[in-house]
Order: structure tokens, then C-alpha cells, then sequence
């Protein structure tokens, strides 16, 4: 061998020491090699920390012989994180769990493949113990030897759903059938009820103030599709104003300003214990009708006129 034949010789060798000396950022064990069938072992990933790490879904033997129980928690530990697995496997044999490839700050490390033997359970014949042979059991039964009932239930069946149906018919028939009532008209009905109440000989203001807003409420939301029964007044006003302007209501601002001050005038009864006289209650009425009419969105005036 000359000297340039042993020069190699050597850089080889040291390369192979360096390569060996080099110990892999990420690691795979399994805390017994040898299990019998159903019993688990214990599958760990370790990694050394690092700014990112992403353990993979695990690879499992090619045969699907091994199954996992359970995947419990990411440990953190001094310098290194740890992903355990309870796993087991219900078939003997001798099955290769895979490399797994973990990545380390986006970079990609691949485990060692690990083997595991899987073993039978043997059973001692001598002291298990010996049961009497059983008697040959009877052919369970099928649907087939039930088929003669239907001959018996069908009758019953039809007499009954003739009784029903007869009973149904009659009940329908009486019921009222609904009848659809635009929502101007019911509010002007509703108005109308207010009044025949006679809420304000009874002296109950406040009351008469919540259920005249109500109705006005409750037109708005039905006939304009605005929320109005659980929204404040300011709230109200403000999305009126917004679909005023967006969808073209053709709301004018007078009734808008009449609409402030009848809300306006009710909340004062209703949380500042306002007492307005006989006259200003009945203004805040007419103007209430009012309201409702002029509040017609815009489109269903121009059918009107079609």
C-alpha cells in the first residue's frame, strides 16, 4: 500500500467516527420487545427541543397486526420533548414498527424501526377445567315462522287507520282555517282595542304608553322587517335611519321625527316616571296612527297604485 493509499485509508476512518459520534436529534423506544397477545407496550418519539417540533400521525407495521390504544400527551422535559403510545396487538408474530419521520424546526429526522414479538398465550390442559358436552340447541327462530301473525295484525291495521282517519277528517274540518291579516290592519285593530281599554280612566299611564309603543313595534318589525320589540329607542332610530338610506324605504323624516318623539315620550312615562296630561296622551295617540300609516314601506305603496 503506498502513501497516498493510506492517506485515504485514513480520511475515510475518520469520516466514519465523525458520522458515528453525530447522534440523531430524534429517537424511537419501545419499553419491551417481547409481549403475549392483548397485553400493551409502551411506544416512545423523543426529540430534541427545538423552536418547532411536529410529531407525525403514526406509521404502524404494513400487516395492520399492531393497533394503538392510546396517544397520550406531549411530555416537555429539561432538553427534549416526549410523545408516548400505548400499543398492542392482538395476532402473534414478529412485526416491524417503522421509521417515523419527525420535523425539527421544519426540517425532517427519521426514527430507527423497531421490532416486536407478539406471543401466544398457552393454556395448561391438566388443570383447565373440563365442562360436560351440551345439548344440541334449537334452530333459532326466522321472521318466516312469524308470517302467519300478519294475516291477523293486517285486518286490525286497516280497521283502525279507517277509524282514525274518519276522526282526523272531522277534527280538521272544524278547525278554523287561518286567515292571513296584513300587518296595517292589525295594528289599526290592536289601536282600536287600546282605546275600548280605557286605560287612562283607570289611570294606568304607564301601561297604556307600553302597549301603545308595543304596537308600533310590533308593526315595524312585521311589515318592515326591522327588530324593533328588543331594541331601545336610539337603537331603533339609528337602524331606520340606515335602512332609510341603504334600501330606499321612502320614509320621510317628519314621520321619523314623530316616531322619536311618541318613543320618546313612552319611555319618559315608563323609566322616569313622567306624568303627562290627559291632552299630550292623546296627542301622542294620533300621532301613533299616523306613524303607522306613513310608515308603509315605499314598494307596497307603489302596488297599491298598480
Amino acid at each position: 500500500m503506498n502513501l497516498r493509499e493510506k492517506y485515504l485509508v485514513y480520511i475515510m476512518v475518520c469520516f466514519g467516527f465523525i458520522g458515528f459520534s453525530q447522534e440523531s436529534p430524534v429517537k424511537a423506544s419501545i419499553d419491551t420487545t417481547f409481549i403475549r397477545i392483548g397485553e400493551q407496550f409502551q411506544y416512545k418519539l423523543s426529540a430534541n427541543k427545538g423552536d418547532k417540533v411536529v410529531f407525525p400521525k403514526l406509521q404502524l407495521d404494513s400487516l395492520h397486526k399492531v393497533e394503538v390504544v392510546e396517544s397520550l400527551p406531549v411530555d416537555t422535559l429539561k432538553n427534549k420533548l416526549e410523545k408516548k403510545y400505548l400499543l398492542t396487538s392482538f395476532d402473534s408474530g414478529q412485526y416491524i414498527i417503522p421509521q417515523q419521520q419527525l420535523l425539527i424546526n421544519n426540517q425532517k429526522y427519521l426514527t430507527d424501526s423497531l421490532l416486536i414479538n407478539v406471543a401466544t398465550v398457552k393454556v395448561d390442559t391438566t388443570k383447565q377445567k373440563m365442562f360436560p358436552i351440551k345439548a344440541v340447541m334449537k334452530e333459532p327462530k326466522t321472521i318466516d315462522d312469524y308470517l302467519y301473525l300478519w294475516w291477523l295484525i293486517f285486518p286490525l291495521l286497516a280497521i283502525i287507520g279507517i277509524i282514525l282517519y274518519f276522526i282526523l277528517r272531522k277534527k280538521v274540518e272544524k278547525e278554523a282555517v287561518a286567515v292571513y291579516i296584513p300587518p296595517i290592519q292589525e295594528a289599526m285593530e290592536r289601536l282600536k282595542a287600546l282605546d275600548e281599554k280605557q286605560l287612562l280612566k283607570q289611570h294606568k299611564i304607564k301601561l297604556y304608553y307600553s302597549e301603545l309603543t308595543e304596537i308600533v313595534r310590533t308593526y315595524i318589525e312585521k311589515d318592515i322587517n326591522i327588530p324593533a320589540l328588543e331594541s331601545t329607542t336610539d337603537e331603533l332610530l339609528e337602524t331606520i335611519n340606515d335602512f332609510n338610506e341603504s334600501s330606499k324605504l321612502g320614509i320621510s323624516k317628519e314621520t321619523i321625527a314623530e316616531l322619536k318623539e311618541v318613543l320618546k315620550n313612552a319611555d319618559l312615562v315608563k323609566f322616569a316616571k313622567s306624568k303627562p296630561i290627559e291632552e299630550e296622551i292623546k296627542t301622542d295617540r294620533n300621532l301613533s296612527e299616523r306613524i303607522l300609516q306613513n310608515l308603509k314601506p315605499i314598494k307596497d305603496t307603489e302596488n297599491e297604485l298598480e
